[in-house]
């Protein structure tokens, strides 16, 4: 897309999202042709879709068409499946295969509650690669997930199935692409809370007064607001070089550092906002919710982080420099 067609991209989506949710969301998304750009222009549909929906603090199921179009799996997106996630925390298939049978552990978004078949990953025996399987929802078992952010509507999955219903996945359609993208796109979700988490913050500063004039020309909040900006943006930019550079160890910078920096957005944004922000009746505490919660999916900020520094001692060189 060039500029002029992006832009109008983003404010149809943004449209979309911020007046409808579930079905009626996709519908709409369906409508603009979401789908034909995922094809066409992965890049732009991802970060516009992602960071619209992280900002206005909404769902689709969208994710899911993602990792299932990175899979090979690019059918019909009325009939598309749901794709089981690995747990919290990690970002390794959510199946395993033991002689002739696979176990899966793992979760669901909301796009299990209205799929017919899910597709599973699974690691093979070592050094056999990954073999993904197409199953009935009835297979497994569902239990919601009520935690920290409900509205998020996440299932756990675990069940088992014969390892004869599993093939080889696709060439040039692996599992570690396929959470690379997934990463990329929750990367800019966590953008988009960040953005709205500073915005909320800015407002609250300049509306306080305190002393005869607004908190917000106060220099310790200031300083906050001001490192809020430098981290969202910071976010932002290494999530852009991470689409040049499409590599599993880029996405996972950009998806580790969107964790941390939404993060930071969120600590100082408390801290701004001070007790008014742990109310439930303002907004900020559903976006430090969803953004505790968007940290941990596809492996988490941490655990990424420690993978990474690991690979850099192990091979002694530091990955190549993105073209910020």
């Amino acid at each position: 897309m060039d500029a002029e067609e992006l832009a109008l991209f983003r404010d149809a989506v943004t449209r979309a999202v911020e007046a409808q949710r579930g079905d009626a969301l996709e519908a709409a998304l369906e409508d603009l042709g979401w789908s034909d750009a995922l094809e066409a222009d992965p890049a732009s549909a991802v970060s516009v879709l992602f960071e619209c929906q992280g900002a206005a603090h909404t769902t689709s199921f969208a994710l899911d068409r993602v990792l299932a179009g990175a899979l090979g799996e690019r059918g019909d997106p009325a009939t598309s499946e749901a794709v089981v996630l690995p747990r919290l925390r990690q970002h390794g298939a959510p199946g395993h295969l033991h002689g002739d049978r696979c176990t899966v552990h793992g979760l669901g978004t909301a796009a299990m509650a209205r799929a017919g078949r899910v597709l599973v990953v699974a690691q093979g025996p070592p050094d056999a690669g990954h073999v993904v399987a197409h199953l009935d929802v009835g297979t497994l078992e569902l239990r919601p997930v009520r935690g920290l952010d409900p509205d998020l509507a996440l299932v756990e999955v675990t069940g088992a199935f014969e390892a004869g219903a599993a093939v080889p996945v696709p060439e040039g359609d692996g599992w570690d692409g396929a959470v690379a993208l997934g990463q990329l796109a929750l990367g800019h979700e966590l953008v988009g809370a960040a953005r709205t988490m500073l915005d909320l913050a800015r407002q609250h500063a300049l509306g306080r007064i305190q002393f005869g004039r607004p908190i917000a020309s106060f220099q310790a909040v200031r300083h906050r607001l001001a490192e809020s900006l430098v981290a969202v943006e910071s976010a932002a930019g290494l999530l852009a070089a991470a689409w040049e550079e499409p590599t599993p160890a880029t996405a996972a910078m950009a998806k580790g550092f969107a964790g941390r920096s939404a993060r930071t957005v969120a600590k100082h944004a408390q801290q701004v906002l001070a007790g008014l922000g742990f109310t439930t009746e303002h907004p900020l505490h559903e976006f430090v919710r969803r953004t505790l919660v968007l940290d941990q999916l596809l492996g988490a900020g941490s655990v990424l982080t420690k993978e990474l520094g690991g690979e850099v001692l192990r091979t002694g060189s530091l990955p190549a420099a993105l073209p910020l």
